[in-house]
């Protein structure tokens, strides 16, 4: 399993995190609370984390050719509901 890590600094992380949850929800297996989230997607899984100052993304892919598309996937829905403000994704 490869993983990939992105903390993301914001004041709205919750409200990112729960609004990623809620839209991916009618479709895949979610799990989510206003500070953690469990998301299987085809892609991978998703695990994120809220706390006052950064959303922090966890992904777990079992074909590391993948993870570019994933990563893609998370930063190009995150960035639709952080329209407002320039969020940083830096993966490690």
């Amino acid at each position: 399993m490869i993983q990939s890590r992105a903390v993301v600094g914001t004041a709205h992380a919750s409200r990112y995190l729960q609004q990623l949850a809620k839209h991916w929800s009618h479709k895949f297996e979610t799990e989510f609370d206003a500070a953690s989230a469990r998301i299987a997607l085809p892609l991978g899984e998703a695990r994120l984390a809220a706390d006052p100052a950064a959303l922090t993304i966890d992904l777990s892919v079992d074909d590391p050719a993948t993870l570019p598309d994933f990563h893609a996937v998370i930063v190009r829905h995150i960035e639709r509901f952080a329209f407002r403000e320039t969020l940083r994704f830096d993966w490690t």
